[in-house]
């Protein structure tokens, strides 16, 4: 189903429970436009446990919100990592940090949200938390409440809108 961020929140914009994301996140993947129920993860500067829930996690109407601190210092999320996603049926993932191997990622039929890309990989602690409310880019974003993207931005909601 086509949505319009612009227009959910023209039709909610007086509604005291959507937030819109600061503008600070570049599009990756061929989806430019994704929806779905978030699923929480903050860490920082270890992809471990981003790599275990896009693998072993149904991601069937959700999207992994990854709080990675805005570290621009290393990659949270790289192409196997994204194709593990699209195995899972994740319907998109944003990142506060970076991600890398931008080039193939941007041929996958997956739709990523980040800071920007680094080529260095992070070091393995298996580190993080999820299922945590998290908040970067002026927004509170909690698990099993809906995030809509696209090409004009990041829109929060707690209650789904379409």
């Amino acid at each position: 189903m086509s949505f319009a961020t612009a227009d959910l929140y023209d039709a909610n914009e007086n509604n005291p429970n959507i937030q819109v994301a600061l503008p600070l996140f570049q599009s990756y993947g061929n989806k430019k436009q994704f929806k779905g129920k978030i699923f929480t993860l903050k860490c920082h500067e270890d992809n471990t446990l981003v790599g275990d829930i896009l693998r072993k996690e149904d991601g069937t109407g959700k999207v992994l919100v990854i709080d990675g601190g805005g570290s621009l210092r290393c990659a949270l999320v790289g192409d196997n990592i994204a194709l593990a996603a699209i195995k899972n049926n994740w319907e998109g993932i944003i990142v506060y940090g970076c991600i890398r191997d931008a080039a193939p990622i941007n041929e996958m039929e997956i739709g990523i949200r980040a800071l920007a890309t680094n080529p260095t990989k992070t070091v393995k602690r298996n580190t993080g938390t999820p299922n945590i409310t998290v908040n970067f880019a002026n927004v509170n974003f909690i698990n099993d409440q809906f995030v809509y993207v696209d090409e004009d931005g990041i829109l929060v909601s707690n209650k789904t809108l379409i």
